[in-house]
């Protein structure tokens, strides 16, 4: 089993992993530069500075950075985010049918790039594994964790840094039709459990199992066929207002992250986890199934976790 060692949900009104199930965002965005310093950041769009910021922080809460700043350059980073470049790519997109490529500035160039969270974060804390980004709708969030799983059984690995980040801009809700969109991201580090009490770290939670299907049913099925323990809470998908039926986890208590911080898109599967590990942290045993991709889309995805006592 893979433990989950450090978190952070880099949201208005939140300072730790419990905070999501509890507090109401504020009116105020997050400031990344407030926590990483204004230096490097000019050219850098939002969702990767929102990204840089929340590893920093998802880091420090892991233990992982030493006094020098320094961390183990064989971590693996996994990305997901859905919208993070696109104001970019449509602004480069205007400029060159308008001005054709020369108009284009040498800034942008580099921001098109779809992978450009992962890399930058790579770059500024010297991460050398394996890096990656999943765009890949609804499901994206719970399918990095599903990835980041994947290269630790594969041996790829002994942690890695996984990020969901949206950033809220007049262009995504454009192309979404959405009004109320997440502007922020969540990170966990995901470790093999061999590596985490080897260095001594805090289990905060373990990651039981990752399933993925063709809907919320199927999912849940394959989720409870994995589980130990019948689920405390089932961390729900978006679903567009439509209700989900009752005779789905009857009984088990629902939570729909998006009522309170808006659609998350790539970074709700992160979320739900950073939050299932802030309801563990306040003292609440026992597991939660977290879901992400309803019946209207392609896929669903869903993972099973534990309360660190749970799993021992």
């Amino acid at each position: 089993m893979n433990v989950i060692t450090g978190t952070f949900p880099m949201l208005p009104g939140v300072s730790e992993a419990a905070d999501l199930l509890t507090r109401q965002p504020t009116g105020d965005r997050v400031d990344p530069a407030a926590v990483l310093g204004r230096k490097g950041l000019r050219y850098k769009d939002r969702a990767t500075t929102l990204g840089l910021a929340t590893a920093l922080l998802t880091l420090r809460d892991a233990e992982l950075l030493g006094d020098d700043g320094e961390v183990d350059p064989a971590t693996a980073v996994v990305i997901s985010s859905n919208f993070g470049n696109l104001d970019t790519v449509c602004r480069v997109a205007r400029t060159i049918a308008d001005e054709t490529t020369r108009g284009v500035s040498p800034m942008d160039t580099a921001n098109a790039s779809s992978n450009v969270i992962a890399s930058e974060i790579a770059i500024r804390f010297g991460l050398r594994g394996p890096n990656l980004t999943l765009c890949n709708g609804p499901t994206s969030g719970l399918d990095a964790v599903r990835w980041a799983s994947l290269l630790l059984r594969a041996e790829r690995t002994d942690r890695v840094l996984v990020i969901g980040a949206e950033p809220d801009n007049e262009t995504v809700r454009s192309l979404t039709g959405r009004q109320r969109c997440l502007d922020g991201a969540a990170g966990m580090v995901l470790e093999r459990v061999e590596a985490a009490r080897e260095r001594g770290a805090r289990t905060r939670a373990g990651l039981v199992s990752c399933v993925r299907s063709s809907g919320v049913s199927e999912c849940l099925e394959l989720l409870g066929g994995n589980a130990r323990t019948r689920p405390d809470m089932w961390l729900v998908p978006e679903t567009d207002g439509e209700s989900l039926p009752e005779w789905l986890l009857p009984g088990v208590a629902r939570t729909d992250l998006s009522t309170t911080w808006g659609s998350a898109s790539g970074a709700l599967g992160v979320l739900q986890c950073v939050a299932a590990v802030g309801r563990f942290d306040s003292g609440t045993h026992g597991s939660v199934h977290a879901v992400a991709g309803s019946d209207a889309d392609d896929a669903s995805a869903g993972v099973v976790l534990e309360s660190a006592g749970e799993h021992r």
